[in-house]
């Protein structure tokens, strides 16, 4: 029998990794003591590298840079900020190497480039995939579990560059063959040479299990992205009214998440002129929130359209009950979207609030099957219009969607999702 020591990857900071924490929370309530291995994040001020979530979780955060690099960074910056006074100090810094010049000189003008062209990104990424492998080579570990392609490679090496070899599990949250930023070829090569050296591989429902079979000639396992039951603590709110200024009976049409290209954000702004009530609220941030800022500038919706930065994936819960409706509308850029089942579609449904939904596969088969929403073509702001005023203005309809989202949340949670995840370890380590 195989020891339950699990050394598990994530390429994230793992601050609002809602399933990866589930995961390892899972394992370690359940007799496994798990190593979770991640990125920390030097702008973070305090984030530790050792966290200890509890007896049997522990978290490892390792560092972006290289130590003279980090250096470099540092001074960098602080010419650029403080210009004339940072460059002199600069120029002094740069003086007193030359008392080596033959080693800190070349170094320094080569680190400088490097800083300043792409090349960066390569050494920083080369620099955290070192020390996830040899962070993941310091203990005896039973099992590797790399989540997503980007660590997958580091799961490999681990797990099987070794005399004796250790069980890897490929858990792929995403479609990574097609999904946004993952345009190359490359992706597609890499998972199909490495998923031949996995023990078990796991993605997130049955439409993307069927694709990877089309691809690689076998069916996953499959664990579906739900949440937590909400507890009593979860049964508090923070109040958006308050935050925004908003009156106390108006309704908020809420969108929570990343905001990222494809999520439909910009077909919902489009969408809000026709909204006949309620103040559309944004919470999360991401790369495309300053197109939108500006789009709500163009458009004169500073009243209509609020936005709310990011906040911790604990206090969600306290902000998604505040919603009348809730949105998830990603649009039709790549199977990845095409085939989700996102995370936030059971988080509206655990607090009760009816959804405006896209109608693709997975998602249409939760919101009509349960009867907890309304879906509609997704790339089209007047169906989103006509399902939120059909929504505002049906106030029996509103409430039996309403009534329906709290009952399927008894069977679309992770307390009973758990199980399903339980059982791969546990087939694995009798193996």
């Amino acid at each position: 029998m195989k020891n339950k020591n699990v050394c598990m990857f994530v390429w994230n900071h793992f601050t609002n990794d809602a399933r990866v924490l589930r995961e390892c929370t899972a394992l370690a309530e359940n007799g496994y003591n798990v190593d979770l291995i991640c990125i920390h994040d030097p702008k973070v001020e305090n984030m530790p590298y050792v966290e200890e979530k509890c007896e049997n979780f522990h978290v490892y955060r390792v560092r972006r840079y290289l130590g003279l690099l980090t250096l470099l960074q540092r001074v960098y910056s602080y010419c650029l900020k403080f210009k004339a006074i940072g460059a002199l100090s600069f120029l002094a810094w740069a003086f007193l190497t030359y008392l080596l010049p033959h080693v800190l000189i070349p170094v320094t003008i080569l680190a400088f480039l490097i800083l300043k062209t792409r090349i960066k990104g390569l050494v920083v990424k080369g620099s955290i995939i070192i020390r996830m492998i040899l962070r993941g080579y310091r203990k005896n570990y039973g099992f590797y579990h790399s989540n997503d392609l980007n660590t997958l490679p580091q799961g490999y090496i681990c797990a099987k560059w070794r005399f004796k070899k250790k069980t890897l599990i490929y858990d792929s949250h995403e479609v990574q063959t097609s999904r946004t930023g993952y345009n190359s070829p490359v992706y597609g090569l890499m998972e199909k040479t490495l998923v031949k050296k996995i023990n078990s591989m796991i993605v997130e429902n049955h439409t993307r299990a069927k694709y990877n079979e089309e691809l690689y000639g076998f069916y996953p396992n499959v664990v579906h992205n739900y949440p937590f039951k909400q507890t009593k603590e979860t049964f508090e709110k923070v109040n958006i009214h308050k935050i925004l200024g908003l009156p106390k009976d108006e309704k908020i049409l809420l969108y929570q998440g990343g905001i990222q290209t494809g999520r439909g954000l910009d077909k919902l702004i489009q969408a809000t002129p026709h909204f006949k009530e309620g103040t559309l609220v944004l919470i999360g941030d991401g790369k495309i929130k300053p197109q939108l800022l500006q789009m709500v500038d163009e458009m004169k919706l500073h009243d209509k359209v609020k936005f709310i930065p990011k906040v911790p994936l604990s206090d969600l819960p306290k902000y998604t009950r505040n919603a009348y409706l809730g949105f998830q509308v990603l649009n039709n850029v790549c199977f990845n979207h095409y085939s989700a089942s996102s995370n936030k579609l059971f988080e509206y449904m655990m607090a009760g609030v009816p959804v405006v939904a896209c109608d693709f596969p997975e998602i249409k088969r939760v919101v009509e099957g349960d009867a907890t929403g309304i879906c509609i073509d997704s790339h089209k702001p007047m169906e989103i219009a006509q399902a939120v005023n059909q929504l505002l203005e049906e106030s029996e309809l509103y409430l039996n969607l309403s009534m329906n989202s709290i009952e399927a949340s008894s069977k679309y949670n992770w307390e009973e999702e758990q199980f399903a995840f339980l059982d791969i370890y546990r087939n694995l380590i009798v193996e």
